[in-house]
């Protein structure tokens, strides 16, 4: 399929017709935007815009106003062909902070390298309890340099609540968690998304990104899903699109602190894939 397509594909299934991502969630379909709203620890904002220059500002203040009146941080998730072409200027005038820019590539996932070895002694193992959250978790952290504890917690809600929807692995070497990513399934659309893909410092450059990539691709396509996505950092892209990832678009949080007083909860781009 062509990018712009697939891309359009992706803002139908995804973007505008968007599920809630965990327990205590909703997805609010108004008439410009498509929004979550869920606990705290969630991820709370807007995925989906369809803005003209004379309503943006009205739109935007009202996605203020309804999570500041819910006492919640949030993110409006930009994209690059979202409109009006200055909608990124009008959120840091309002009070939002840019984070760094990712890339939305896709790729057909059983055309990708389903069979990407691993590193001599290391072992993949499922996450399906508490301790393999911890273990996720611990990864995300050393790898990262960042408090991980509202991932752990809502990945643990997901395998509790929804574990037809999300699956984990982590990565270990003689014991030692190195490396842990998760695959999000969405029932329904074609797509199964990327996430969480981190590995510490040093058990870089051994291939385990690949092999976790490969290893989510061959799970996605087996429940169904014919593309994968991942909102790529830029240290990730060089390598998706060497194994057949197609650039779609770019994406911007654009995070609004609030009454909360701290962003919202999706790990920031390099978190990603």
């Amino acid at each position: 399929m062509e990018p712009q397509r697939l891309r359009d594909l992706y803002d139908r299934q995804l973007r505008h017709g968007a599920r809630p991502e965990g327990p205590g969630c909703r997805v609010e379909r108004l008439a410009d935007v498509v929004r979550q709203t869920g606990p705290a620890h969630a991820w709370n904002g807007v995925l989906w815009s369809r803005l003209d220059a004379s309503a943006a500002d009205r739109a935007i203040a009202e996605q203020i106003d309804h999570y500041r009146t819910a006492g919640l941080s949030f993110e409006w998730k930009l994209y690059a062909h979202d409109t009006p072409a200055d909608l990124g200027e009008r959120l840091l005038a309002a009070g939002f902070t840019a984070e760094d820019p990712e890339t939305l590539m896709a790729a057909e996932a059983a055309s990708l390298p389903l069979d990407a070895p691993l590193p001599e002694g290391v072992e993949l193992r499922p996450v399906t309890d508490e301790a393999g959250v911890r273990q996720v978790v611990e990864v995300h952290e050393r790898a990262f340099g960042t408090d991980s504890t509202h991932i752990g917690r809502r990945l643990l809600d997901r395998l509790a609540a929804d574990p037809d929807t999300v699956t984990a692995v982590v990565a270990l070497a003689a014991g030692e968690p190195v490396s842990a990513a998760r695959l999000e399934l969405c029932p329904g659309t074609d797509f199964a998304g990327l996430w969480g893909g981190g590995t510490v410092e040093s058990w870089r450059g051994r291939g385990l990104y690949r092999a976790l990539v490969a290893h989510r691709a061959r799970l996605a396509a087996e429940r169904g899903h014919r593309y994968v996505q991942v909102d790529a950092a830029v240290t990730s892209r060089p390598i998706l699109q060497r194994l057949g990832f197609l650039t779609l678009s770019t994406t911007t949080p654009y995070t609004y602190a609030g009454q909360a007083g701290r962003t919202a909860a999706r790990p920031p781009s390099g978190r990603a894939g």
